[in-house]
């Protein structure tokens, strides 16, 4: 579904993303893990169109990634991307204009079922009540390839398990979702392939049942060598 290719990306003499190269298949949870600054956002960005590699190849189901590829593409960002005078129910309607996946009416239900009111202004809500807002508008889509960016940041524990159930209930064998996070305890029941990031470059990658058996440890352990090690230079 997804295949990059050796794909960089430069912000002056800052390299953010470094010669990555990764697939992604159809019905795989896929977790792009990581500290803070090690490439995860910019690569979600390049992948959903929505910044362009220096150097290198993005081709979403045989397509190069860009204009075209933006509707089958759901992208969860961190940051709040609301106007000001915006409602719930007003975001709402602003993805309907824009995408032709999403489902108004889907949106409105699970707004319901976060007992959110849809008439609230979101810029009086709390981070948490955005987030799922956020969550809500992304899952309400219909979308071949869902990516969120850190939607377990944020949130208190019961809305972590809340938005669990969610990627659970989006996971389909035709859909593919990536996952970012620094919060690897949560994700790890979930997830199919695990992408380890470092200073932006794919330090390793691999489906959890291979990274167990060639390491002999799950994606928590890996994470602790990882990036423990890294802070010292040293190597998996």
């Amino acid at each position: 579904m997804l295949e990059i290719t050796h794909v960089t990306k430069r912000y002056g003499m800052k390299t953010a993303v470094g010669d990555v190269s990764l697939r992604v298949e159809a019905g795989r949870l896929v977790a792009l893990l990581g500290p803070n600054g090690s490439g995860k956002t910019t690569l979600m960005k390049m992948i959903a169109g929505l910044t362009c590699p220096t150097s290198g190849e993005i081709v979403f189901d045989g397509e190069t990634v860009g204009t075209g590829t933006k509707r089958h593409v759901a992208y969860m960002p961190t940051e709040a991307y609301f106007y000001n005078y915006m409602t719930a129910r007003d975001a709402g309607r602003y993805y309907r204009d824009f995408f032709e996946d999403f489902s108004m009416e889907r949106y409105m239900r699970l707004l319901d079922e976060e007992h959110l009111d849809a008439g609230a202004k979101i810029r009086a809500m709390s981070s948490g009540m955005v987030a799922k807002v956020k969550l809500a508008l992304t899952f309400a889509r219909d979308s071949r390839l869902t990516m969120l960016d850190e939607p377990l940041n944020g949130i208190d524990i019961i809305a972590r398990e809340r938005t669990i159930s969610l990627i659970r209930a989006h996971h389909t064998s035709q859909r593919a979702l990536i996952v970012s996070s620094h919060l690897v305890e949560e994700l790890e029941d979930l997830i199919d392939d695990a992408v380890f990031m470092l200073d932006g470059s794919v330090a390793l990658s691999g489906t959890k049942q291979h990274i167990r058996e060639q390491y002999g440890a799950g994606i928590v352990e890996m994470y602790r060598r990882i990036y423990g090690e890294s802070e010292g230079n040293g190597n998996v």
